[in-house]
């Protein structure tokens, strides 16, 4: 059945904030748009959402469109809807947010994308459209995320040293933290497995490898735990 609407429908898009940590600096992924409006200019990855799709979905096409990432952590973030946000046309933005382990991660641009490139968080260009308003966003939800959730993991190697995991900590909180009370903190908590191996090849004593057991903290979560940084 056919029907006919009383009011306009406004478009829908989805935007995506990529965050990753290399060599201790967190970065964002941008895209360099090839289509009007602002052509030439970088912008957060994203696109309109199909009518068969769910947003989520919608997300996870244009990410892997853009910039050849699948497979990532990715969380709804919040939804922008300024009349004059977009010079086309009325377009409602659902934006969400995800985590990548840039270690072996390569990228890909296509789609309406010309280029992709990772940026340091704290020196980008400027936005197209209001991406910066969601960026800010953004980073405001991962700094209050990763004290109460695990999700910090998510951008170390699958195999990190507690230096690694700490700085990480710092790095999004923007603030240093006491060593010993971090360890003791993250140890206490029994999420961490010790791989029986340490990192190859460093002048300095070599420190232990571990990983997130993420099963276990599952687990723990569906009897009550609670993670806090």
């Amino acid at each position: 059945m056919t029907y006919s609407y009383e009011f306009p429908r406004p478009s829908v898009t989805v935007d995506c904030v990529v965050f990753g940590l290399d060599e201790g600096d967190l970065k964002i992924l941008l895209v360099k748009r090839l289509l009007e409006p602002f052509r030439g200019q970088w912008a957060l990855p994203g696109g309109f959402v199909r009518m068969e799709e769910s947003l989520e979905e919608a997300a996870r096409r244009e990410l892997e469109e853009e910039t050849g990432l699948s497979d990532l952590f990715l969380e709804q973030l919040f939804t922008f809807g300024r009349v004059d946000r977009d010079p086309r046309t009325r377009v409602i933005s659902v934006a969400y947010y995800a985590l990548v382990k840039m270690q072996g991660t390569a990228l890909r641009a296509s789609g309406d994308a010309e280029e992709t490139a990772w940026f340091s968080l704290r020196n980008h260009p400027q936005l197209a459209f209001d991406h910066h308003e969601i960026l800010e966003t953004a980073i405001t939800r991962l700094k209050g995320k990763v004290r109460y959730q695990p999700i910090g993991f998510e951008l170390l190697p699958t195999r990190f040293k507690l230096s690694q995991l700490q700085h990480l900590y710092e790095v999004v909180l923007e603030k240093k933290l006491d060593k010993r009370n971090f360890r003791k903190k993250i140890q206490s908590m029994g999420l961490l497995i010790d791989t029986g191996e340490t990192e190859k090849q460093v002048a300095h004593r070599a420190a232990k490898l571990y990983e997130f057991d993420r099963a276990k903290y599952e687990a723990l979560v569906d009897r009550g735990f609670n993670f806090e940084i």
